[in-house]
């Protein structure tokens, strides 16, 4: 509030800027891929033995431990 103030439109003046700032610094950190994506994940799964709906399932149980475990920390 001290950098846009309190008038309309300030919070979303402050949050593009937010975003901005994270999206240049993470370009950054992540150069640009080339070539086609497609050819790049062929066959990366292809030693799974599950099929895609359990991969979903057991993706979301990953994530959402690792989302409470940091949440506790």
């Amino acid at each position: 509030m001290r950098r846009f103030g309190y008038g309309k439109g300030a919070l979303s003046k402050a949050a593009e800027e937010a975003i901005m700032k994270w999206i240049l610094s993470n370009e950054k950190e992540n150069p640009e891929f080339e070539g086609d994506p497609v050819e790049a994940i062929v066959g990366l799964l292809s030693g799974v033995d599950i099929g895609s709906v359990e991969l979903q399932h057991e993706t979301k149980k990953t994530w959402s431990q690792k989302v409470l475990k940091n949440a506790i920390n």
